[in-house]
């Protein structure tokens, strides 16, 4: 197991990680770091992943100085690696919106967690980012992305996902093989709010999408979010059960 470490805007770094056993062609489960004076993480990653992930965070700013722990939604991948990350950061916090403090985290977690309103900034020193609540977008009641105000990066979780591996950093296409994906395996809770959800992020004007299963996306960021939006939208019809 091999965490690979890409800078993809300034003092953002995507480290990711292959797994050849996840899936039919393996999976890629990326975690962002923000290098601030109070750095951040977003997504920590599988349990039996953080040798490997630490050790990469670790290359960037040493364990003991991470600050906030963050994550999209509550899911092994996302969370998995929560408390060990605790225990390595003593002055670390995990951040999360209010709906999963509630309901998860507040019990999960080793230490108190800092419940983030929608749209509330933390101010990292250099960086700041703002939590937006996005419920069941793709999946999950307490689902929510990051922006860091700054640099324009979106950390947009779940959207967009393939399977495999690819590029670290890429301007090209992704909308076909996410429709592939979610065709194929579909994971994301569509309803009425799902497109009108995503075409408000393609508001932000993002400069770069950090993705969590897929590269990260230096294109017309934009685009391709008013583009799966009215994708997802086309979705909407009864599907048979059984």
């Amino acid at each position: 197991m091999q965490t690979q470490i890409t800078e993809i805007a300034d003092r953002i770094y995507r480290l990711s990680t292959y797994l050849s056993e996840a899936g039919p062609t393996g999976f890629t489960f990326n975690q962002f770091l923000i290098d601030a004076e109070e750095p951040l993480l977003f997504h920590t990653g599988l349990r039996n992943t953080f040798p490997s992930v630490s050790d990469a965070v670790a290359t960037i700013v040493p364990l003991r100085r991470l600050r906030w722990i963050t994550f999209g939604h509550f899911e092994a991948d996302e969370c998995g690696a929560m408390n060990q990350f605790l225990a390595a950061a003593p002055d670390g916090v995990v951040a999360h919106g209010e709906v999963g403090v509630m309901v998860s985290i507040i019990d999960q977690a080793d230490r108190m967690p800092r419940a983030l309103r929608d749209g509330e900034v933390l101010d990292l020193g250099g960086k700041r980012v703002r939590r937006i609540d996005t419920p069941h977008v793709p999946h999950g009641w307490d689902a929510g992305l990051l922006f860091e105000e700054t640099t324009g990066t979106l950390l947009a979780g779940d959207l967009f996902t393939r399977g495999g591996t690819y590029p670290a950093l890429t301007e090209g296409d992704l909308l076909e093989e996410a429709i592939a994906f979610e065709t194929n395996l579909p994971y994301s809770a569509i309803t009425a709010r799902t497109a009108p959800t995503i075409d408000a992020l393609a508001a932000l004007a993002p400069k770069t999408l950090g993705l969590m299963h897929n590269s990260a996306y230096a294109g017309d960021c934009a685009a391709a979010l008013h583009g799966l939006a009215a994708w997802y939208g086309s979705r909407l019809e009864p599907i048979p059960i059984g």
